[in-house]
């Protein structure tokens, strides 16, 4: 499983609760989250995307089952260019099938939408089931 954006750790949390038995790999510039919250540093790659994202598949053990991907700033410009470069990056560490979660929408080719669970508001999230078209 991989987390792309730490924040404060409520996710991760959260994903670590409910697949006790998974590992999850944790992408973030910097970690600010409370240390309860924090994978350990085995399981923490803290830099850039664009350094961290083209090297993690040397380090991961195996193609990511699902991805959650909290990566946007409230700055459209700047979310735009950093979901264009996230997307492909991210296909590479993923297995075929794999379940991408995002706060931002992605567009690649054998992606397919999927729609997220009612009452979340259209636009919120977006679901994806990469390697599948």
């Amino acid at each position: 499983m991989l987390e792309l954006g730490l924040g404060n750790g409520r996710t991760y949390d959260h994903l670590r609760g409910l697949f006790p038995d998974r590992e999850i790999f944790v992408f973030d510039r910097h970690v600010a989250a409370h240390p309860d919250c924090r994978p350990d540093p085995e399981h923490m790659i803290e830099g850039d995307f664009r350094d961290t994202l083209p090297a993690a598949g040397a380090r991961l053990p195996a193609p990511a089952a699902f991805a959650h991907c909290d990566i946007g700033s409230g700055r459209p410009e700047t979310d735009r260019a950093v979901a264009a470069f996230v997307g492909p990056a991210l296909d590479r560490l993923l297995a075929r099938g794999a379940v991408v979660v995002s706060d931002q929408a992605f567009e690649l080719v054998g992606w397919t939408a999927l729609d997220p669970p009612s009452g979340v508001e259209p636009g919120r999230y977006f679901m994806y089931r990469a390697g599948s078209a």
